[in-house]
């Protein structure tokens, strides 16, 4: 596996080393021992989600600012254009955004880390996008930060209006949203 870094050094790209053929391939999609050496990062994941979703349907920008989440994201149909907005106030590069193109095809994943948030849109019909938390949903906890925030800036490939869950409509601006403080 390969690690590409991304301009917030905490929020890295892992690239699989893939074994194809002309029966199909295989790559370890994920190996705790590798992950921690590659990334520096002690992730303990306890919960794995898969959605489904629509062409150019945009979801996030999602955190907890309890019980925070890491996730190890990546896409198993399809292909998403990926984002990671740094919310930890005492970090050099908070309201700052990193963004990766993740595909069936290239088989990248990204590590947003706690204090993150995180949001995706998606670029082709059907797309499966799976992802390990190292922390439990907590729907008491979760916050949104509006996905089009012009203080964060986010350079979106949008070909039309994207679609947006009522939560994602109502989603905060950096500047009124719940941050994170100290830790991490």
């Amino acid at each position: 596996m390969q690690v590409i870094q991304t301009a917030i050094p905490d929020v890295l790209i892992l690239e699989p080393k893939v074994f194809g053929d002309d029966r199909g391939f295989f790559f370890e999609s994920f190996n705790q021992q590798t992950f921690e050496k590659l990334t520096g990062a002690k992730a303990h994941f306890v919960q794995d989600n898969h959605s489904k979703s629509a062409a150019n349907v945009l979801r996030g920008l999602h955190y907890q600012i309890q019980q925070p989440q890491g996730k190890l994201v990546r896409v198993t149909k399809g292909e998403v254009f990926d984002v990671a907005v740094d919310l930890r106030r005492q970090s050099g590069t908070f309201g700052q955004w990193v963004s990766a193109i993740l595909s069936a095809e290239n088989k990248r994943q990204m590590w947003v880390p706690p204090g993150f948030a995180h949001g995706f849109l998606v670029l082709e019909e059907g797309t499966e996008f799976l992802y390990k938390t190292t922390d439990y949903y907590a729907p008491q906890f979760e916050r949104c930060v509006r996905w089009d925030d012009p203080e964060i800036g986010i350079e979106w490939p949008l070909l039309a209006a994207p679609i947006l869950s009522a939560k994602d409509k109502s989603g905060l601006d950096l500047s009124n949203a719940e941050v994170f403080e100290a830790g991490f």
